[in-house]
């Protein structure tokens, strides 16, 4: 399902479970062949990496499930979607 051409951006959030020693593949998999990553990070805890993911025409579900959760590598995901950003000065 995909949101028409008129639809506002949406920004998620989504941090990302890999399987032990793969998580530089597992990033290096998501930058090159996901459009919609606009940024990715390793991080500490629970969760390898996090990852801002902008979305035009995907719904947000399908878009994790169809994409990022199918990159070989990774165990599991926590999304967020975020509504408003705010910036210092503004």
């Amino acid at each position: 399902m995909t949101a028409d051409a008129a639809s506002p951006i949406r920004r998620l959030f989504v941090m990302i479970r890999c399987a032990p020693g793969r998580t530089y593949e597992v990033a290096a998999r998501l930058v090159d062949e996901i459009e919609e990553c606009g940024e990715l990070f390793s991080i500490s805890g629970e969760y390898d990496l996090i990852g801002r993911f902008d979305l035009s025409r995907h719904d947000p579900g399908l878009f994790v499930t169809d994409h990022i959760q199918r990159v070989d590598g990774v165990v599991s995901t926590h999304t967020i979607i975020a509504f408003n950003a705010f910036t210092p000065g503004a």
